[in-house]
């Protein structure tokens, strides 16, 4: 069975930061391209980042591009997102998800979330 278990999410003020992880199982995770999309409230999916499977290649949309870095370890089947500069627009619910997301948000399988919320 596909799990995906995210954590990390938290309250923060503007312009603090936050690590999101996403613990993996049940599948192949070094060989599967792996992504974050995120859920504002009262709005749709919207991909964030994806990352290729060896990590080598990363994409980011131009939202959070330089301020979000996406990294996995392969040997503990983890996904991660460093977000820096978070602004108050980057509230909502990180999901992380596999596959590469860029330009289709439906994925095979996700995560429940975690909630980010960057308030003062």
């Amino acid at each position: 069975e596909v799990q995906l278990v995210e954590s990390g999410g938290d309250l923060v003020q503007p312009g603090g930061s936050l690590r999101l992880a996403c613990a993996a199982s049940g599948f192949t995770f070094s060989s599967t391209r792996m992504s974050w999309v995120r859920q504002a409230p009262g709005k749709g999916l919207e991909w964030v980042s994806t990352i290729s499977t060896g990590g080598v290649s990363t994409y980011y949309s131009d939202d959070v591009k330089g301020r979000f870095t996406i990294s996995r370890d392969n040997a503990q089947a983890t996904l991660y997102l460093q977000m820096n500069s978070l602004k108050i627009e980057d509230t909502g619910v990180y999901i992380c998800a596999t596959g590469d997301l860029r330009w289709n948000v439906r994925s095979d399988y996700r995560g429940q979330g975690t909630q980010v919320t960057v308030s003062a």
